[in-house]
């Protein structure tokens, strides 16, 4: 965990780009682009946000938080802080990794969803790599980074799509690129489906299309079933309309959450026996159908009894 502090803010519309430093002007853990970080932002309150700065740049971290209508409480609390405030965060962490092996990278953000990919430009350009941006937003005056976008040294990747004016057409971008080509993908649901399904179309194979959400809509309630952890030596029902986190916490077992909606990995626990019932956007298909870990936050069990290994 690190303690840093607030050293400027600034809001673009409703994105506030936050920019946190070591007080003592140190150097901060190393991160590579697609990285996020944990914001705590009060007692059991932690979000985790995409870092968009420079990968180059060790001395600060760069955060583009937009201001949620629908907030449970992370992006109201992010968009509080101010210049001097000091906040704890994580070490930065990567499961939107981008691929070395790929010969052109096609990066597609959506909205807030341009996060990760202002980082992954930086880093694709400074290593030499072939890469192009597209950014799709509703309206220019409404789209934040637009003056970092134009003013940047890869300013000639990027590739500007406004719902007023020019839309972004799938087909015509996902086609004229280099073979082995990978996507990678952030924003609203609709419009990364609408990249994977129109590259499944096109012949991409599933491991060259990379997506990350911000969000998602997550089913919890379902049967009963018991859940055991097996190293803490608890047993818990968990009803209905509980969550396993729910039901362990009153059990006085706190598990590490984050996101809530099976999108981050936080909560992620090795399964010792039972069947899960996978209801995250985390693990892949592959992994799902292993069976050996699960997202605790969203996820229920397909068997009558779960045991695992928390």
């Amino acid at each position: 965990m690190l303690t840093l502090q607030v050293i400027r803010r600034e809001l673009q519309g409703e994105v506030l780009l936050l920019t946190l430093a070591h007080a003592d002007g140190i150097d901060l853990p190393a991160f590579s682009a697609g990285a996020h970080i944990d914001l705590h932002l009060a007692d059991g309150l932690v979000r985790p946000y995409s870092l968009c700065g420079d990968p180059q740049d060790r001395r600060h971290y760069q955060l583009g938080i937009l201001k949620d209508r629908a907030s449970q409480g992370g992006s109201l609390a992010a968009h509080a802080l101010n210049v001097g405030d000091f906040i704890q965060v994580s070490d930065p962490r990567n499961f939107f990794a981008l691929e070395e092996t790929a010969s052109h990278c096609l990066l597609i953000g959506g909205g807030i969803g341009i996060t990760p990919m202002l980082a992954m430009a930086a880093e694709l350009h400074a290593s030499g790599r072939s890469f192009s941006l597209h950014y799709c937003a509703r309206t220019r005056a409404g789209a934040a980074f637009i003056a970092q976008l134009e003013q940047a040294a890869w300013a000639d990747r990027v590739h500007l799509h406004f719902s007023d004016t020019q839309r972004l057409n799938l087909k015509a971008v996902l086609s004229d690129v280099p073979a082995n080509t990978h996507v990678y993908t952030c924003g609203p649901t609709r419009l990364m489906d609408a990249v994977t399904d129109e590259a499944s179309r096109l012949g991409y194979r599933p491991e060259q299309v990379h997506q990350e959400c911000f969000s998602a809509e997550v089913v919890t309630g379902g049967a009963a079933f018991e859940v055991v952890a097996a190293a803490s030596g608890i047993t818990v029902q968990v009803l209905e309309n509980q969550t396993i986190v729910e039901a362990l916490a009153q059990a006085g077992l706190k598990v590490c959450v984050s996101c809530k909606q099976g999108i981050c990995g936080s909560c992620l626990t090795d399964v010792l026996e039972g069947e899960p019932d996978h209801r995250d956007s985390y693990l892949t298909d592959e992994e799902k159908a292993d069976g050996d870990q699960m997202l605790l936050c969203c996820s229920r069990a397909k068997s009558a009894r779960l045991v695992i290994d928390l």
